[in-house]
């Protein structure tokens, strides 16, 4: 089986045909035809809070520089060696909060203070600002949306019509790119960089929904193509420049870029691309971004349910020794990978009361497909903990092995991880990588 012959049955698996929509079934060429505007479907909401004015699309809003920069992670020790072995550019930060003034109170960490791309991951700050909006009244739960030309990303979407509640779980729990890309043009591309700006995290970019990374990669944003300023670009000239890229990013539709993608891909990669067209971050500023969002987010009760309810659908409980231990009492978090780039990220409190935040992030990995690398990646970040929290000893019963973990995607590594670069998937593989 080619490649293209896998992501095109990794794209229509749902059953949906895209592009057809209000076409009668005749798709147009990539180019073709007005840009198509997100907006919510026509269906009634029930019991949704009204709102002072009817809820738009709100992509932009004027980036303001942080007042001030966090500074670079704390003097802690070296993070554990990785148990077994992981290629690429690796980065750690493991650290024991205080519950109430966020405050380090133990940490290792490896690269604490270097890039990384994000990949998926990121989405839990997407969920952030989607919960502010609907604290403040301007996003309604209910309210529900088409996939439209326009706003289809790659990999799995959802149907038409879904509500933002949906989409918010499905966003988490099956890191669909669709669903998020929706809910992050509908909360506004700055409102999610806002949450890393109002913590002062200088060196992470949020402002991304998932679609237009892959235009840029592919090299279909003139934006992007024709100015060398974006990568270092903040505040207000970001915004700018952002939502000029999101226009491009929807010019196109979701097969045309793939097949430019896989071009790239066969191609072109370079890996310093990601860091210019992904969002990105840094071990120990994401681990206090998640530090903030599940001990100090600023949320209704309601607000705080919904996350509750969502976050811990995200991927990596149970490949934690404290699980197996019996040790963790919540838990929230999210995963992500693409071709050579692999991430993890979560928070847990343990039943004994404390807080913990990790950030695994591999870059430019030697396996173009880097979920088999899950298993060595979580070996690592538990080696983290036992170093921080003391030895998690796993209970005697083996926890149950989830059912999405337990078939395999067929088709040579190569369009497994064109796959994974595109879906935004978390899966592990059923069986332990061996060193």
């Amino acid at each position: 089986m080619t490649a293209r012959a896998v992501l095109l049955g990794l794209l229509l698996s749902v059953g949906l045909v895209a592009c057809k929509e209000k076409t009668g079934g005749r798709v147009s060429s990539p180019a073709a035809g007005a840009d198509v505007t997100l907006k919510p479907a026509s269906v009634p909401q029930i019991n949704a809070p009204a709102p002072e004015k009817a809820p738009s699309e709100s992509i932009t809003s004027e980036g303001k520089e942080p007042d001030a920069c966090l500074p670079d992670a704390p003097e802690v020790p070296k993070a554990p060696p990785p148990p077994f072995a992981l290629s690429g550019r690796l980065g750690l930060w493991v650290a024991q909060v205080d519950p109430v003034t966020l405050k380090v109170m133990k940490a290792v960490g490896t690269n604490p203070n270097s890039d990384f791309p994000l990949a998926s991951t990121y989405k839990q700050a997407v969920l952030w600002a989607l919960l502010k909006k609907f604290d403040q009244g301007e996003v309604s739960p209910t309210e529900r949306f088409d996939v439209t030309r326009s706003n289809q990303s790659l990999g799995a979407y959802p149907f038409d019509g879904m509500t933002v509640r949906d989409l918010s779980t499905r966003m988490i729990q099956w890191s669909d790119n669709t669903a998020t890309d929706i809910i992050h043009r509908r909360v506004g591309l700055q409102s999610v960089q806002d949450i890393a700006d109002s913590l002062g995290l200088c060196k992470t970019r949020l402002i991304m929904p998932t679609r237009n990374w892959w235009v840029m990669e592919a090299g279909l944003s003139d934006t992007f193509n024709n100015t060398s300023r974006w990568a270092n670009a903040t505040g207000k000239e970001r915004a700018r420049l952002a939502a000029l890229i999101d226009e491009d990013a929807r010019k196109y539709r979701y097969d045309y870029i793939q097949r430019k993608l896989d071009s790239y891909f066969d191609n072109s990669y370079d890996p310093k691309d990601d860091l210019k067209a992904h969002n990105l971050s840094t071990p120990y500023e994401f681990s206090t971004l998640l530090a903030h969002e599940y001990l100090n987010p600023g949320l209704s009760a309601r607000a705080v349910k919904w996350q509750r309810d969502v976050a811990q659908k995200g991927f990596g409980r149970y490949a934690l020794k404290a699980q197996a231990a019996d040790n963790i009492a919540w838990f929230g978090g999210k995963g992500g990978n693409g071709w050579r780039i692999l991430t993890y990220s979560g928070y847990f409190q343990t039943k004994d009361g404390r807080h913990v935040v990790y950030a695994f992030m591999q870059h430019g990995a030697d396996e173009t497909y880097t979920m088999p690398n899950t298993r060595r990646a979580f070996a690592w970040i538990n080696a983290g903990i036992d170093a921080v929290i003391g030895v998690q000893n796993p209970r005697p019963k083996t926890p149950p092995v989830p059912q999405e973990a337990r078939s395999s995607k067929p088709g040579t590594d190569s369009a497994k991880a064109k796959a994974a670069a595109v879906k935004g998937a978390e899966k592990p593989l059923p069986k332990t990588p061996q060193p």
